[in-house]
């Protein structure tokens, strides 16, 4: 039985480490990188070199994680603004209804678990996100947010 569903065209690095219980497809996963298990990545998508992905997390079409960034458990990505199941009419959506939101982690980034990131956020460099948040805005570096919706908690000092 097939456990990991990592399809052709998903690029991946040097040393990359895939738990079981994944699907992959049309995405690049960085050298040294780790995903855990039942993580889904999409096409179109990123994770960076270095990075650790956790269990449950759903990294959508848009998503681009630089290098050396920590995403916690159960963390969920989204990549529409205004998502509908049907046209008007009633007909199922397809691709060519709807567009794509890009989403940007920065490089050294942490995002606690259960953190829902919606689409069109830059997450700065060295910044960290509670657990739990809901991102609506922009996270500037080196800065803790936290809560629904995400609030400053406090800078983190550059060393």
């Amino acid at each position: 039985m097939e456990k990991r569903n990592v399809a052709p065209d998903v690029r991946l690095g040097e040393n990359v480490f895939l738990n079981d219980f994944i699907n992959l497809y049309g995405c690049t996963i960085g050298d040294n990188s780790r995903i855990g298990p039942f993580v889904e990545i999409q096409k179109n998508a990123s994770v960076g070199k270095n990075c650790k992905i956790q269990s449950h997390t759903f990294i959508c079409e848009g998503v681009h994680i630089e290098d050396d960034v920590f995403v916690g458990h159960g963390v969920m990505f989204i990549n529409d603004r205004y998502p509908r199941s049907t046209r008007e009419g009633g007909a199922l959506q397809t691709e060519s209804d709807w567009a794509v939101i890009p989403t940007r982690i920065g490089r050294r980034a942490s995002i606690g678990s259960n953190a829902t990131i919606l689409c069109g956020v830059t997450i700065g460099q060295n910044a960290i996100v509670g657990a739990g948040s809901v991102v609506v805005n922009d996270v500037p570096d080196n800065t803790i947010v936290a809560g629904n919706p995400a609030k400053t908690i406090r800078k983190i000092p550059v060393e």
